[in-house]
């Protein structure tokens, strides 16, 4: 390690003084004009990370659903995961870490993570459609080769096509080819394979409006797209030709304001989702016939493909261990569904979609999806392999369910929640099935919710448990939470400190609208009175 060049180049990319970052599920997040020092450095970090693995690691850059100002980074790990997290304190310790300082961080973690030096390193780098993108992505390829590490630039890509890259090139090829090709044809094959055997056929179940929130998707649909049109027709909107990267339209803006992105026509009862600005996010809505808006997010998508998956389970004559992983966000009326009708067991993690992914490992086939509509299901090998045995070894009937298992395996980008894979799932699904995008959305009536955020002095007061549902700091307020959950019907309500500012979260969902919104606002005051509210007192809603 030349520690002079390292110096050298490090003051290339300078730290603006007194700015601190915090690594944290998605990676760093900041305005770009503050980030040059930060991609140089995790440069640095995933060439230590790939001689310590002897894998190959990624590098993203992106900010995924953020304002088009504003960009990012996160590292990859050899399958296609997030970065571990002893990994992120790293990250975190060395892009804050004072220029005098770098030489002493390197170090450290090279003495705590026991990385050899004389280990090839090897990182592939993936990008977005932000004007602040290539040059950052030039400061991470500087890094990389000042310690030494090979690089490979793949340029634009979305963010699950960059976790497919990682995944590919560690696992020898045996999960696909590394390259956006090889990316098109596995999940195109996969689909038509799928869609083949659906009885229903007209334009009614095989055309779909999608909002590529003007971001990384409309470039890469657009490429893909023929690939599965014998199966499928997409016609895309807000496609980077014109508007601002998530600026009225994408998944989170449609999820947060419950209504259509701009620049999307809709008819009645059409089929339309919207993929986030790194299309690894997907939601879908229509209008009825009255002219309302519905939408169906991570809960519904989670729930048609589960209880599909175990419908086939059931075909095949196979117990398989499966489950399905939400957070306290998602709606009651999905749990006590999939609970109680289709009888497939859930369980709560804390909010973050790592802390999904790592619980939906523990099943045979584990489902996750935010109600933000990130998600994927994953399939232990042992699965994969007996599904593909016995697609050869039943007759007739059982033989084409496990054909048809096995092609969703196929199907699902298995690294990361991808929501062009989601897609093409839920379209599969929905055809197979001959459901309208109505009756999807009609298995179950999603309780009224609400959610605010109140201004705290220090989000550090709140500290929760049970999957962040109850508040165990400050004293008094989970008593207060539930007194006032006891005066409405099928209700509840929790509160969590946010991860980026100092605010709290307040969710809160009733039996109608109006006691959703009293409840969220009465939990906001005790909120504002308990935990050191500033600034202006919460304010009702209804």
């Amino acid at each position: 390690m030349d520690l002079g060049t390292i110096a050298k180049h490090s003051t290339l990319h300078a730290k603006p003084s007194g700015l601190i970052l915090q690594y944290g599920t998605a990676g760093f997040r900041a305005e770009a004009e503050h980030l040059d020092h930060v991609m140089f450095r995790m440069g640095l970090l995933a060439v230590l990370r790939s001689k310590q693995t002897k894998s190959t690691l990624g590098v993203m850059v992106t900010a995924s659903h953020n304002p088009e100002e504003d960009n990012g980074v996160k590292l990859v790990d050899p399958l296609g995961e997030m970065l571990a997290p002893s990994w992120e304190e790293h990250a975190t310790c060395l892009a804050n870490a004072e220029e005098q300082e770098i030489l002493r961080v390197l170090a450290n973690i090279l003495e705590k993570e026991a990385v050899d030096l004389q280990q090839e390193a090897f990182v592939v780098i993936g990008r977005d459609t932000r004007p602040s993108s290539e040059k950052l992505s030039q400061s991470v390829i500087d890094g990389v080769t000042v310690l030494g590490g090979q690089v490979h630039d793949y340029g634009l890509l979305t963010t699950p096509q960059l976790h497919y890259m990682v995944y590919c090139r560690n696992t020898g090829g045996q999960y696909g080819k590394a390259t956006t090709e090889g990316y098109y044809q596995k999940l195109s094959k996969a689909f038509l394979e799928l869609t083949k055997q659906a009885s229903c056929s007209g334009d009614g179940y095989r055309s779909l409006k999608v909002d590529c929130a003007n971001g990384i998707g409309a470039l890469k649909l657009r490429e893909m797209k023929h690939y599965f049109s014998q199966g499928l027709s997409v016609q895309l909107f807000n496609d980077g030709t014109r508007g601002k990267l998530n600026h009225l339209c994408g998944a989170d803006f449609v999820k947060g304001h419950q209504k259509p992105p701009h620049g999307m026509e809709m008819k009645a009862n059409e089929r339309c989702c919207s993929l986030d600005g790194d299309a690894d996010r997907i939601v879908y809505y229509y209008h009825d016939a009255d002219g309302h808006f519905h939408l169906i997010d991570g809960d519904k998508i989670a729930t048609l493909i589960s209880s599909f998956l175990k419908e086939l389970l059931v075909e095949i004559g196979e117990s398989l261990d499966i489950g399905v992983v939400q957070t306290a966000y998602a709606n009651g009326s999905s749990t006590r569904y999939l609970e109680e009708v289709m009888k497939v067991p859930v369980y709560c993690t804390k909010t973050g979609v790592k802390h999904l992914h790592h619980k939906a490992q523990e099943f045979d086939i584990g489902v996750y999806f935010e109600a933000n509509g990130h998600g994927t299901a994953l399939f232990s090998t042992a699965v994969e392999m007996k599904i593909k045995q016995l697609a050869e070894e039943l007759e007739d009937k059982k033989r084409k369910a496990a054909k048809m298992l096995g092609n969703i395996i196929d199907l699902f980008n298995q690294a990361a929640g991808d929501a062009v894979s989601d897609m093409l799932v839920i379209e599969a699904i929905l055809a197979l099935k001959g459901l309208t995008v109505q009756q999807w959305d009609a298995l179950y009536t999603d309780l009224p919710n609400r959610q605010l955020k109140v201004k705290v002095a220090d989000r550090k007061v709140i500290s929760t448990t049970d999957a962040e549902r109850r508040a165990v700091t400050p004293p008094g307020l989970q008593e207060a939470i539930d007194d006032l959950v006891k005066k409405y019907k099928l209700s509840r309500a929790f509160v969590r400190p946010s991860g980026t500012e100092d605010v709290v979260r307040v969710y809160a969902e009733a039996d109608s609208q109006e006691s959703a919104d009293r409840l969220a606002y009465e939990v906001s005051l005790a909120v504002f009175r308990l935990a050191g509210g500033i600034g202006e007192r919460p304010q009702p809603v209804f």
